[in-house]
């Protein structure tokens, strides 16, 4: 007669709880068993380009305070708002003027650590009697530029590195997390028309 299944051996404790602990490592850390294989999970960041609106909200407001106090803008209706969402508005009596307004917010906007890639000022217009710069706000990588940066990871970056543009944003991928970093200093060392930002490095 077949041994009663009552009485068949158990998985002794620390097996089961051995396997578990196993098995929650592996999925932490990326691994997983497919058959006799293991696969590692790639490693990635993101490559982006946003400014934070409050910060050069912030600058602006500086930007103002100082071109109502200084002397040599007095008389000269010097002046900085925003237009709309992305845009800003410098206006003053001269293009001098305009143009100095523009490097007093410039001034703001580093001191705040934003990049000056993300402000794009056009080039002074005269408007009745005074002059206008307008200039916007850059967020995200356009499709042009995302596809300089790819080619750039492509061509100098290491081999097996994975670029994938994803809207306005990019996405770098390697099973070798010093690639990863390798790639990050090379995109650093390099001019782009955009600030880049490296983001959700996992």
């Amino acid at each position: 007669m077949p041994p009663d299944a009552n009485r068949l051996p158990k998985a002794a404790p620390e097996r089961r709880r051995s396997d578990l602990q196993l098995r929650r490592y592996m999925v932490k850390f990326g691994k997983a068993d497919i058959g006799n294989e293991e696969t590692v999970a790639d490693s990635s960041f993101d490559i982006v380009s946003k400014v934070d609106r409050q910060e050069v909200d912030n600058a602006l407001n500086q930007a103002a305070k100082e071109i109502s106090n200084r002397y040599d803008f007095r008389g000269t209706n010097a002046h900085i708002e925003w237009s709309g969402a992305e845009n800003i508005v410098l206006s003053a009596e001269s293009e001098d003027r305009v143009k100095a307004a523009l490097d007093v917010f410039r001034e703001k906007l580093v001191r705040r650590d934003i990049s000056m890639k993300a402000f794009k000022p056009g080039d002074p217009v005269a408007s009745g009697k005074s002059y206008k710069i307008t200039g916007s706000i850059v967020q995200g990588i356009g499709q042009e530029e995302a596809k300089k940066i790819s080619k750039k990871v492509r061509d100098d970056g290491p081999k097996g590195v994975k670029v994938q543009i994803q809207g306005d944003e990019l996405r770098v991928s390697s099973k070798k997390r010093d690639d990863l970093q390798t790639v990050i200093q090379l995109l650093k060392s390099s001019d782009f028309d955009v600030a880049l930002q490296f983001v959700n490095y996992r």
